[in-house]
């Protein structure tokens, strides 16, 4: 009988084994740069085309309230590959705080952290860990230093390049045909991971340096669009050139999956980093608009929802639902515990994750629910746009709900919207719905207390400059 239960174990174990891997999806993780929320036709742009994200979206579910955690890029990607939010990891923005002359301004902001601290578990270090081969080509931003680098954070496999769309340079250095376009780059070098991997597990993360500046496209696609009319605020050619490449790249992704045979053992997600580089000229911005957000306030480098809220796309064949429409609020921290669930992957020990898991959402949106109390921003630093005006000042956001909180840290002002009345955020709340106001300031200041949140200090220099001028004018009367 022993013998007997033996043989059957060590037949169906295997089997076991495989059935347990299968059931474990590949994960492809493509990220957009500067690609704003109504860039995408599935979400509004009747200029924009974009059928192979727009297919996604169609065989997938699409978030209308998915978020990044920073209104710039550095932030986000630090929240994406980290799990956590800002003030645990001190990435804040791009650069240090001397970026813009904050001098002249009311506040010395928090000292900004321009590397992922390496004590933190990127989420490719717990997928590599539960089996999974790791990829990344693309933008990177986290740190230029060799220990930095992600073929030292858990990627198997690394090549990070971005500045520049052409004649671009790459860590470590790759050699390619002159005239090569960086998507078409990135891309291929995706596409063969994927080949080189089909029999799985995988996660492949591919940052593109799309649509960012230098507005720099193929010249074939830039007149495409030059002969169509502008729609709204969207009618850029070469910007429109851009992003048609970074959806090429979406599309062949997908073929490659589709004829690998592996798409309904793959999860493909797209989104942003931040809101599109538009929407200024209406809130007396003085930045130039390449894009337009609109519906939305403002565009990146702010904490309206121009800045913040991007497309958020999943696709998985056959487990997640077709043409789903998720109205739940989604953010950068929740790829990470989303991402463990689906390959029954370990949390690191003693490490927090400030995410919530989608994992049961995503496959069935209609009637499961994340339980998740309210979302945060803590931006302690300031964000210029030239000639003396800024993208933002020192704030802190809470979102709770259908409302949104903003904190002024400069006065303590506060701004309160009612995002489903009011999507554009054109109406202060503040002083009509005072205990909405509070109630949510409680949890703001409640979240800023449990996390450590560092708040900008009192400018002393700027005292002494206002003190100096009043001496100065004095002294000529």
């Amino acid at each position: 009988m022993k013998i007997t239960r033996y043989l059957l174990a060590t037949l169906f174990l295997p089997w076991a084994m495989a059935e347990a891997a299968s059931e474990r999806p590949n994960i492809i993780f493509i990220l957009a740069d500067d690609l704003g929320y109504t860039d995408v036709s599935t979400y509004g742009s009747k200029f924009y085309e974009t059928p192979n994200i727009d297919r996604l979206a169609a065989e997938g579910l699409k978030f209308t309230n998915g978020y990044t955690n920073g209104p710039n890029c550095q932030p986000t990607r630090a929240a994406l590959l980290s799990g956590q939010y800002g003030p645990r990891t001190g990435v804040y923005t791009v650069g240090n705080i001397d970026r813009f002359n904050w001098r002249s301004q009311a506040l010395k902001p928090v000292d900004n952290v321009a590397t992922l601290p390496l004590e933190k578990v990127t989420i490719a270090q717990s997928l590599k860990a539960a089996g999974y081969a790791t990829g990344l080509f693309g933008k990177w931003h986290l740190g230029n230093q060799p220990a930095a680098h992600p073929s030292k954070r858990g990627f198997d496999e690394a090549i990070v390049s971005n500045g520049k769309h052409f004649n671009f340079v790459t860590d470590p250095k790759v050699s390619y045909p002159e005239g090569t376009y960086l998507a078409d780059f990135l891309t291929d070098k995706a596409v063969d991971f994927i080949e080189r991997h089909k029999d799985g597990p995988f996660f492949l993360y591919v940052p593109h340096f799309g649509v960012h500046s230098p507005y720099q496209a193929k010249p074939e696609l830039t007149e495409k669009f030059k002969a169509k009319a502008a729609a709204g605020g969207h009618k850029d050619p070469v910007y429109a050139a851009m992003l048609a490449s970074v959806d090429e790249s979406v599309g062949r992704i997908t073929a490659k999956l589709d004829q690998l045979g592996i798409a309904e053992n793959t999860l493909v997600i797209f989104s942003s980093d931040n809101g599109g580089v538009g929407g200024y000229q209406r809130e007396g911005i003085q930045a130039k608009d390449t894009t337009d957000n609109a519906p939305l306030k403002g565009g990146k480098g702010t904490l309206s929802e121009g800045g913040i809220r991007v497309p958020y796309v999943f696709r998985w064949k056959g487990t997640i639902p077709a043409g789903a429409v998720s109205k739940q609020a989604i953010a950068s921290i929740d790829l990470y515990p989303t991402s463990l669930e689906l390959a029954s992957a370990k949390k690191p020990e003693s490490y927090v994750l400030d995410g919530v898991s989608y994992a049961a959402h995503l496959k069935d949106p209609g009637k499961t629910l994340v339980e998740r109390d309210a979302l945060f921003w803590h931006f302690p630093g300031y964000l210029g746009a030239g000639n003396n005006t800024w993208r933002t000042k020192p704030v802190s956001v809470v979102r709770s709900g259908q409302w949104k909180l903003i904190q002024n840290l400069e006065d303590r002002s506060l701004q309160l919207y009612d995002l489903e009345a009011d999507l554009g955020e054109k109406n202060n709340l503040a002083s009509t719905q005072p205990e909405k106001a509070q109630e949510l300031l409680a949890k703001l200041d409640a979240w800023r207390e449990s996390i450590k949140a560092p708040l900008p200090t009192k400018n002393d220099s700027q005292d002494t400059a206002n003190q100096g001028g009043k001496k100065k004018r004095k002294r000529n009367k």
